[in-house]
C-alpha cells in the first residue's frame, strides 16, 4: 500500500511539472492546423493549434485556461504529437483515449505516450477524464477538418 502512495505522489508532480511547464504553450506560426475546444463542465477550454512540415507535425502548441489534469495532459500531447506523421499522430491520440475510456492498461501505451500513464488514475473520476482527453479530442477535430483558414 505504501507503493502506491508513493506512485501517486509521482503522478502528482509530474502532472505539475507538466501543468508548469510552458514549453509548448502560445500558438504555432504559422499554424496550419487550429482547433478549439471546451469542456462545458468545469470551463477548461483550449486552442490547438499545429504546423506542418515535411508530412509531420513540426509544431505542436496549445493555449487556454482549466485545471491541472486539462494542462498537463494539454501539455504531454503537444510533446508526444510533435514530430509525428499525422496517422501516427491519429493513432498516438486512439492509444490515449482508449486507455483513459476503454481502461486499457497504460503498460501497454507506445513509447512516446509513456509520460500519460501519469493520468491513468484518472479514470476513476468520470468527470476528470473529460479534463484529460480534451486536448487529445481539439487535436484530432483540428487534424480531420484539415488546413485551418487562414494559413
Amino acid at each position: 500500500m505504501e507503493g502506491d502512495a508513493e506512485l501517486q505522489d509521482l503522478y502528482r508532480e509530474v502532472l505539475l511539472d507538466y501543468f508548469r511547464s510552458a514549453s509548448r504553450k502560445g500558438a504555432a506560426d504559422p499554424a496550419d492546423v487550429r482547433a478549439h475546444g471546451i469542456n462545458p463542465v468545469c470551463g477548461d477550454e483550449l486552442e490547438i493549434t499545429a504546423r506542418r512540415e515535411g508530412g509531420r507535425l513540426a509544431q505542436v502548441r496549445y493555449a487556454g485556461h482549466g485545471c491541472v489534469i486539462s494542462q498537463a495532459s494539454a501539455a504531454m500531447m503537444a510533446e508526444a504529437l510533435e514530430g509525428r506523421t499525422e496517422a501516427e499522430a491519429k493513432d498516438l491520440v486512439r492509444a490515449f483515449k482508449k486507455m483513459m475510456l476503454e481502461n486499457a492498461p497504460a503498460s501497454g501505451l507506445p513509447e512516446p505516450l509513456e509520460p500519460v500513464s501519469a493520468l491513468e488514475g484518472v479514470r476513476k473520476f468520470p468527470l476528470r477524464v473529460k479534463c484529460a482527453t480534451l486536448g487529445w479530442n481539439t487535436i484530432l477535430q483540428g487534424l480531420e477538418a484539415g488546413p485551418a483558414k487562414g494559413a
